[in-house]
């Protein structure tokens, strides 16, 4: 139990600058002992600024003079509050923001201890829950319209159709693909991309013959080095993430001439992934191996694929008796059975 001097004392600690945990937190924590990805580091650094940008207008303190008990449960539930009321902010998004901010406070924690109380009411604040939306995905006459859709005489028709190809062969994330180099295209026996996932885990993702026969041709187009881009830009450089979307969005655009359910869908980059991951499951791909396939840490993540396969309810639906018609009941026709039956 603390005496009256030191409780003294501990109510008129000084709490520590925010800077230099932050720095701490971009510079070393986040590369360094977390192996972040670039675009988590981005994600984070974007919510910093937002939430930084915040409390400048709220509590009227420059960045550079906050301290780390201006980040108290209050203030950042008036953040939160504030992405959502007045920036538009999906709760999901919310909910992202909380999470970069959450992993700062596990840091806070270690090299700040005397901040544990305020880290314990931050870590507390609850995610909010979401409505669950079944998986968007695209048919097979729908992908293949999506495909054919490039004019193929032309250069950037080229790539365009190779690099579509390879999103829906491999169901690769849009930063996987835009960053793909030629020394990751492996051709052989067995022909195969080398993907580098999320989280810096690799996996190797197989190719048909006619994504693999597509991409020698398209490779033939560019220069020969092995940490080439596979899909570059017109300039040379990798595509943008915004820059793959529009090359999607422009052949979908073209696809709904001769696929009109197209007109009815949204369709991004993350949409093509998951039409690969459907059309793995309709074909009977085990929901592991989609898993691996699509490079999920958890098969919990792809849980959701099965939910939003109606092919697959319609098929568990044909093997259920109809209303009004009794169900058969299993009648042993070996002697055997018959005995197990009675016991």
């Amino acid at each position: 139990m603390l005496t009256a001097g030191a409780q003294m004392n501990e109510a008129t600690r000084e709490s520590p600058p925010l800077g230099p945990l932050l720095q701490a937190f971009f510079t070393e924590h986040l590369p360094a002992h977390k192996r972040a990805s670039l675009q988590t580091v981005a994600a984070y650094r974007d919510t910093f600024r937002l939430l930084l940008r915040f409390l400048n207008q709220t509590i009227k303190r420059a960045p550079s003079l906050l301290r780390v008990d201006d980040l108290d449960a209050p203030n950042i539930i008036a953040f939160l509050n504030h992405l959502e009321l007045e920036r538009g902010n999906s709760v999901r998004s919310r909910n992202a923001r909380l999470a970069a901010i959450r992993s700062f406070f596990r840091l806070v924690a270690l090299q700040a201890p005397e901040s544990v109380p305020l880290v314990t009411r931050v870590l507390a604040l609850p995610l909010k829950r979401t409505d669950k939306r079944l998986i968007g995905y695209l048919t097979r006459p729908e992908i293949e319209a999506v495909l054919a859709a490039p004019n193929q005489r032309q250069w950037s028709g080229q790539r365009d159709h190779a690099l579509l190809l390879a999103m829906y062969n491999t169901g690769a994330r849009i930063s996987e693909i835009i960053g793909l180099r030629r020394g990751q295209v492996r051709f052989g026996d067995t022909n195969f991309l080398e993907l580098h996932g999320k989280g810096r885990k690799e996996r190797s993702v197989p190719l048909w013959s006619k994504t693999a026969r597509t991409l020698k041709q398209w490779l033939q187009t560019i220069p020969n080095s092995p940490d080439g881009i596979v899909f570059p830009n017109a300039r040379g450089g990798p595509l943008s993430r915004d820059g793959a979307a529009y090359i999607l969005t422009e052949a979908v655009n073209l696809a709904k001439t001769t696929c009109t359910t197209l007109a009815a869908k949204r369709v991004s980059p993350h949409v093509l992934r998951h039409t690969t991951a459907m059309h793995l499951l309709q074909s009977g791909v085990d929901i592991a191996v989609i898993a691996l396939w699509l490079g999920h840490e958890s098969i919990e993540s792809t849980h959701g694929y099965i939910e939003a396969d109606l092919k697959t309810k319609e098929q568990a639906l044909e093997k259920v008796a109809p209303v009004g018609r009794s169900f058969r009941r299993f009648q042993p026709d070996d002697k055997l059975l018959a005995f197990l039956e009675s016991l």
